[in-house]
C-alpha cells in the first residue's frame, strides 16, 4: 500500500508499494519511484528522475531531470542535484548530464552535487560537502571540493587497513584493489 499525504501533489502512477510520501511533496508524471521508499516532506521530484528501491530522501530535497537513485540510497536534508553545468536564464537543455547514486550510498545534509557524476556503492559523502566529481565505492570523501578521507563499510564504519586487508567489526571484509579501489570480500 502507498501512502500519500493529502498535501502532496502526486502525478506519477509509478509508485512502488509500501513507498511514503509525505507532506507538501510534487512528483511529476515521468517520475518513478521504487518500493518501499520515505520521500520526506518538501521534496520535488522532476519528469526524467529514477528512485530505486527502499531509498530515503529526507526533507528539502529536490531531484531534478537526469538523478537517478539505485536501491538503498540515503539522501539526507537538503542535498542540492544540480542538472545543468553552464546554466543560463531561458536557455533550456535537450538532455540533462546523468547523475547516477549507487546502491547504499549516503548523502550527508547539505551536500551539493555536480550534474553527471557517480557516487559509488556504498560511499558515504559528508555534510556540506561539495562534490565536484565522481566518488568510488566504498569511498568517504567530505570538504570543498569534497575529497577522499578514507573507507567505509557497508555498515557506516571507517576501515582500517593493515597492508591491503581490511576487517570491519561488523563481520565484513575487504581488500584493497590497487591505490583508489577496495572491493568487499565474498564471505
Amino acid at each position: 500500500m502507498i501512502s500519500i499525504h493529502p498535501t502532496a501533489l502526486v502525478a506519477s502512477e509509478r509508485i512502488g508499494d509500501g513507498t511514503r510520501i509525505w507532506a507538501f511533496v510534487n512528483i511529476l508524471e515521468g517520475a518513478a519511484i521504487g518500493r518501499d521508499c520515505n520521500i520526506c516532506d518538501r521534496c520535488f521530484i522532476e519528469n526524467d528522475v529514477t528512485v530505486g528501491d527502499r531509498v530515503t530522501v529526507k526533507c528539502g530535497v529536490s531531484l531534478w531531470n537526469g538523478v537517478r537513485l539505485e536501491n538503498d540510497v540515503f539522501v539526507g536534508p537538503d542535498v542540492t542535484f544540480s542538472n545543468d553545468p553552464r546554466p543560463r536564464s531561458g536557455v533550456h537543455l535537450s538532455s540533462f548530464p546523468q547523475t547516477l547514486v549507487r546502491t547504499g550510498a549516503s548523502l550527508g545534509s547539505g551536500a551539493v552535487l555536480l550534474p553527471g557524476i557517480t557516487i559509488g556503492r556504498w560511499a558515504m559523502v559528508g555534510a556540506g560537502a561539495v562534490v565536484t566529481r565522481d566518488v568510488g565505492d566504498f569511498v568517504l570523501v567530505y570538504g570543498n571540493p569534497a575529497r577522499q578521507k578514507g573507507w567505509v563499510c557497508r555498515c557506516a564504519r571507517t576501515l582500517a587497513f593493515d597492508g591491503d586487508r581490511a576487517a570491519c567489526a561488523c563481520g565484513r571484509a575487504f581488500l584493497r584493489d590497487g591505490a583508489d579501489a577496495v572491493r568487499e570480500e565474498a564471505a
